[in-house]
């Protein structure tokens, strides 16, 4: 029996991580525009880290985290988000006695113990960026900015923003008790896990997907309605940024996220082609998660993307992020006797930064010029054994046929003005 990847998890074969890799390298320019340094934290976590950070009572902390007891007897936890990862990296390497505002980002793998469907995975990839030191409302559209700036570049159809304020520790008591007289006579129309828990933490029940707690909410009271005069000026001035800058979004009181840090700011972005799991992309602003950690009280705003989900919507959408760039030379040995000097060769050029591919088998010139016409080489290299004992080759371009003997002292010279030549003759756009 062979063995395969666990459920919810998938190898990233080199045809698709080709517009995974056009992604991240969008993601990264733009950051570092917007002045973000990358930052790579554990896979593994002291377990209390999310039980205080996220929230003991919270479904990805009671239900899908991986967690374990290692030899020396310490719970650890494979990091299902990244956001507490940043904000303990922030702590124990004191960077908040530096400048601030801390402005990171990363890519990497997150882990949760869900039910695998489309888009969603038990290991999956996010991408993230925290800002943390500053209060400013601009450091909250700008971590709103990035993600719909991306994504609008790279042609994802269908963006919705959706954005909302749960208010701040003065002002969200009042709108809990709000929330739960409203709750308290449709308690038995909620779904059956918040029947049982519903006065816990009634924002929950929000943020639920199923019909019955959708319909029971329908009318619930609005959180943007309960906020403090901070709170209400914040979120103005976070709405005066996204119009001033063109960013189309829409207010909705039931978004509150599912993580117990979130303060003020929450937003949400999804697109067309995902179904009910439709969002690529939320976060918002965790004043508070700083100082619950052991630290002093810093204000921080960040977002975190799932990338399986972009790419997957993408891919739906037939999205043209480019062809994968050939090798620029086919370096071919006619004959056994060459074989060695061809791949020494194909060795130099790529030392050079030229882009070679060449043959590791026995096969004949006529069938290795079959496959430098299979990978799209501009030229081949032919080292034959007459030519290569008087220290020559033979270059070929493949569009024409034409082909030339050339010094092998001099090959690389010769394709690096070959290369310049097609570029300055290249129509312009």
């Amino acid at each position: 029996m062979r063995i395969q990847a666990p459920r919810g998890t998938r190898d990233l074969l080199p045809d698709e991580l080709r517009i995974w890799h056009v992604v991240e390298e969008r993601a990264r320019e733009l950051f570092r525009l917007h002045g973000y340094a990358e930052i790579r934290t554990p896979l593994l976590e002291a377990t209390e880290l999310f039980v205080r950070g996220i929230g003991e009572g919270t479904d990805l902390v009671s239900k899908e985290m991986y967690t374990f007891t290692d030899r020396g007897g310490r719970s650890l936890t494979l990091r299902p988000e990244g956001t507490a990862s940043v904000v303990r990296a922030y702590l124990e390497h004191r960077l908040e006695s530096g400048p601030q505002p801390v402005k990171v980002y990363y890519l990497g793998p997150m882990f949760r113990y869900e039910r695998p469907q489309a888009g969603r995975y038990r290991q999956f990839h996010q991408l993230g960026a925290e800002v943390l030191g500053t209060q400013d409302p601009a450091a909250d559209a700008e971590t709103i900015l990035i993600p719909y700036d991306l994504y609008q570049s790279l042609g994802l159809q269908g963006l919705d923003l959706r954005l909302n304020s749960i208010g701040c520790p003065n002002c969200r008591p009042r709108y809990r008790e709000a929330l739960l007289d409203y709750l308290r006579p449709r308690v038995e129309r909620l779904c059956p896990s918040h029947q049982r828990n519903w006065e816990a933490n009634p924002l929950r029940v929000l943020d639920c997907k199923s019909e019955a707690c959708r319909a029971a909410t329908a009318e619930a009271p609005e959180t943007t309605a309960f906020l403090c005069e901070v709170c209400a000026d914040h979120f103005a001035a976070v709405r005066r940024y996204l119009e001033r800058l063109q960013v189309p979004y829409r207010v909705d009181s039931r978004l509150v996220r599912g993580l117990d840090y979130y303060t003020k700011t929450v937003f949400e972005i999804t697109a067309e082609s995902l179904g009910a799991q439709d969002a690529v992309a939320g976060g918002g602003r965790y004043d508070g998660l700083v100082q619950e950690l052991g630290g002093p009280s810093v204000p921080a705003v960040g977002f975190a993307s799932g990338l399986d989900r972009v790419i997957l919507t993408l891919q739906r959408q037939g999205t043209d992020l480019g062809q994968a760039r050939p090798p620029e030379v086919f370096v071919a040995a006619a004959g056994q006797g060459v074989q060695e000097a061809a791949r020494i060769l194909a060795f130099r050029l790529r030392r050079a930064g030229i882009a070679a591919a060449t043959e590791y088998g026995d096969r004949s010139l006529k069938a290795q010029m079959k496959v430098a016409g299979r990978t799209g080489a501009q030229w081949v290299v032919v080292v034959g054994e007459a030519e290569w004992a008087q220290g020559q080759v033979v270059l070929r371009e493949m569009a024409t046929g034409a082909q030339q003997i050339v010094d092998a002292g001099q090959l690389i010279a010769t394709l690096t003005r070959s290369r310049e030549a097609a570029t300055d003759g290249a129509p312009r756009r």
